[in-house]
């Protein structure tokens, strides 16, 4: 005589769940691991500086920022299951223009001077723009794999609006390094081989916050363009938070719920377009993100307090049919 058992539960896929990962992408994240060691290294032993920075600062930060974007978008490209082929050579042409840029960033530093914005030579200028077109290749290319996630069931509502509305802010973030390109100030009438700049109503190389660098003194554009790009982890990271709670925290079953988590994730979601928008105009204003203006912390205040009512209001409807069952 035999016995039937009932199958075991199964649990819905994690954002952590396993996937198919580009490796491509990963070996260049090892790489930018790897590269970040150095850089810090080099900052710590080598004193030289490029307009008042140490020079192994924009290795180090574009290490890290490269590596965790290609970390990221290896794991987004292995959730796809359609078009495998040509999604597997959109990421291997991604690493190969990040590559293009870190080699350039780096070696150009070792040089003594300046990557970005820098046409005071033919040779920096042909690097400029060889950076130029590479990254404006990765942010091309993050369009159709965009539109290939909102047509790919990722299992879980919340789960789903995280990892779509995260790789579009962060399109949204690369986009404003555009900001950054055009004449400045007095590169108009006084031309000494710079074109673009970070900062805004400042010259670059000024008073900076330790490590980024961001101006103090003056707006940067770099806060809305890290913010933006960085989405792509944040967002998707806030759904794998609420996940996690869901689970852990007994006081907030109301979690387990997709429909709340998803509300949550939508709140959050609009919080995070209102502080990019709202940093992008403070950087245009010429203010530093360290000094906000009375109107700057106003709206700061009226986009936190709708996110917590807003948030509030998500679970409280969540709760009502628990408590009418």
């Amino acid at each position: 005589m035999t016995t039937a058992t009932a199958p075991a539960p199964t649990r819905p896929r994690t954002l952590v769940s396993r996937v198919s990962w580009h490796r491509p992408l990963l070996a260049l994240a090892a790489a930018m691991g790897a590269l970040a060691l150095i850089a810090a290294i080099g900052s710590v032993v080598d004193p030289r500086e490029i307009t008042g920075v140490p020079l192994w600062n924009k290795p180090l930060l574009f290490a890290v920022s490269v590596g965790v974007y290609a970390l990221t978008l290896s794991w987004l490209l292995g959730m796809l299951t359609r078009f495998r082929r040509v999604v597997h050579v959109f990421g291997t042409i991604a690493t190969i223009g990040l590559a293009i840029e870190m080699v350039i960033i780096v070696g150009v530093a070792l040089a003594g001077t300046t990557s970005h914005f820098n046409v005071s030579t033919p040779l920096a200028t042909v690097l400029w723009g060889v950076m130029a077109v590479s990254i404006v290749v990765v942010w091309m290319l993050g369009i159709p794999v965009a539109v290939l996630l909102f047509r790919t069931d990722l299992g879980d509502p919340a789960r789903s609006l995280a990892v779509r509305a995260g790789l579009l802010l962060a399109l949204v973030g690369m986009g404003l390094a555009f900001l950054m390109t055009g004449p400045q100030g007095s590169q108009i009438t006084d031309y000494q081989g710079i074109v673009g700049a970070h900062t805004v109503g400042v010259a670059d190389g000024g008073p900076g916050l330790p490590l980024v660098g961001w101006s103090t003194v003056g707006g940067d554009l770099r806060i809305p363009h890290f913010i933006g790009m960085h989405a792509l982890q944040l967002v998707p990271l806030a759904a794998l938070v609420l996940e996690l709670v869901a689970r852990r925290v007994p006081a907030l079953a109301v979690l387990r719920e997709a429909r709340v988590r998803a509300g949550l994730v939508a709140v959050f979601v609009a919080l995070y377009v209102g502080v990019l928008a709202l940093v992008t105009v403070q950087a245009l204003a010429g203010e530093p993100l360290v000094h906000p203006s009375g109107t700057t912390l106003a709206v700061g205040g009226v986009l936190a307090a709708a996110a917590l009512v807003a948030g509030g209001i998500v679970l409280a409807v969540g709760r009502r049919p628990a408590q009418g069952r």
